[in-house]
């Protein structure tokens, strides 16, 4: 059984005020073709489908565009959860329909999936926090424990932890193995779905992407990949950004990485879609596929400006946040000429390159008997960290004496 796990679409997210839809069609469209060439047989969306509770038109519209197009109009099972970025109640409200074309949406933790049938699929076995599917051409099913995004609060309230003492590792270990006891044996291929942020136990904790809403889960502990039951073949995440195995090369546990790079944190990495060849009581074999659609992201700093124009030029396809040393002011029409140049500068950073003093001190002195325009530069340095002002401004500060 061929499976793709993809996750953190986040579709309608921009980059300051850069709308990356376009990008986001154009990606959407490769991970169509990428799962058709590959002929996958299901398809697992781990979390953060959208960027935010109330996404445009155009992105919810990309969204079940997408999905329509991967299931096949019903022939490949698509299973999408809601991530910290999503509405639970957004997610779930097309589900009657959305089961009609093969898609099942989860956006509520411990929810429980109806049953039912299609021509090429169905569910055959349901429970909170679970369901199982049997594909017409296998002759073994796929068991799937769910467990969408949920703060600490609505975690303890579904699983059952009325003791809040007790660590939210435990009571997610406890209802993840209760279910992998009573259903997932080794005549089936058994997966965990979930976006929550885990690490393994024992490593340095991984860096949330850069503008990422953070998953805060209170004063909990972290997730440890370590609570995952013994019977789970493979674990798709949701949630950061990067490609990552966290378990083992025998039972991965995975970041499958974000459609796109969305902050410039992200800068030179690669994304990329896992396929998962799964058998029952075997260990999975694993496959990325890179993305090579969207804008390239670059962290770019100069100390000429005549040199940034020029890679400017030469490089226009991309993202840039863009820094310029000098020990000068950035002059307005360097700054023009530097966005007339390019129009995907995204951030124009400005540093100060010569040794900055300490003007906090209390034995600083004012000779108010020095020229103005000497004093107007002390001033000056004085409010922008010793920078100098350059001879525009010198200009203007001269005309209006």
């Amino acid at each position: 059984m061929k499976i793709l796990h993809t996750a953190d679409w986040h579709l309608g997210k921009r980059l300051e005020n850069f709308s990356r839809l376009e990008e986001q069609k154009l990606v959407m469209k490769e991970l169509v073709e990428i799962v058709d060439s590959e002929n996958i047989d299901l398809v697992l969306v781990a979390g953060d489908l959208f960027d935010n509770f109330n996404p445009s038109t155009e992105a919810v519209e990309l969204f079940y565009k997408t999905l329509k197009q991967l299931s096949k109009n019903g022939e490949r099972p698509v299973i999408a959860i809601a991530g910290n970025h999503d509405s639970p109640d957004r997610i779930d409200a097309p589900n009657p329909l959305a089961k009609e074309c093969g898609i099942i949406l989860i956006g509520h933790l411990n929810a429980e999936v109806p049953i039912f049938e299609l021509e090429h699929f169905k569910i055959i076995n349901t429970d909170k926090g679970f369901i199982e599917l049997k594909l017409n051409q296998f002759d073994y099913p796929i068991r799937i424990l769910h467990t969408a995004y949920a703060n600490e609060i609505r975690l303890k309230e579904y699983l059952g932890g009325d003791n809040k003492e007790i660590a939210l590792n435990q009571i997610l270990k406890e209802n993840w193995q209760n279910i992998a006891e009573n259903y997932c044996d080794e005549n089936g291929v058994n997966v965990l779905l979930t976006h929550l942020f885990m690490m393994k136990k024992g490593m340095p904790k991984p860096e949330e992407p850069e503008g990422e809403k953070p998953i805060m889960i209170g004063n909990a502990d972290l997730i440890y990949s370590e609570i995952i039951p013994e019977q789970i073949q493979y674990s798709a995440l949701g949630h950061l950004h990067n490609y990552q195995n966290i378990g083992t090369t025998e039972k991965p546990v995975v970041y499958s990485s974000s459609s796109l790079c969305y902050s410039f944190s992200e800068a030179g990495q690669k994304k990329s879609v896992t396929i998962i060849e799964a058998k029952p009581n075997q260990n999975v074999s694993l496959k990325n596929i890179p993305l090579t659609q969207g804008k390239t992201l670059f962290r770019k700093t100069f100390n000429n400006v005549d040199r940034a124009v020029d890679w400017l030029k030469e490089n226009q396809d991309c993202l840039i946040e863009l820094t310029l040393e000098s020990d000068t002011f950035l002059k307005a029409e360097d700054r023009k000429l530097l966005y007339q140049t390019h129009n995907g500068i995204i951030h124009l950073i400005p540093k100060l390159t010569n040794n900055i003093a300490d003007l906090s001190q209390a034995d600083i002195s004012i000779n108010l008997n020095q020229d103005i325009q000497d004093l107007f530069k002390d001033y000056f340095k004085s409010k922008n960290q010793n920078q100098e002002p350059n001879d525009e401004l010198l200009s203007i500060f001269k005309e209006i004496i």
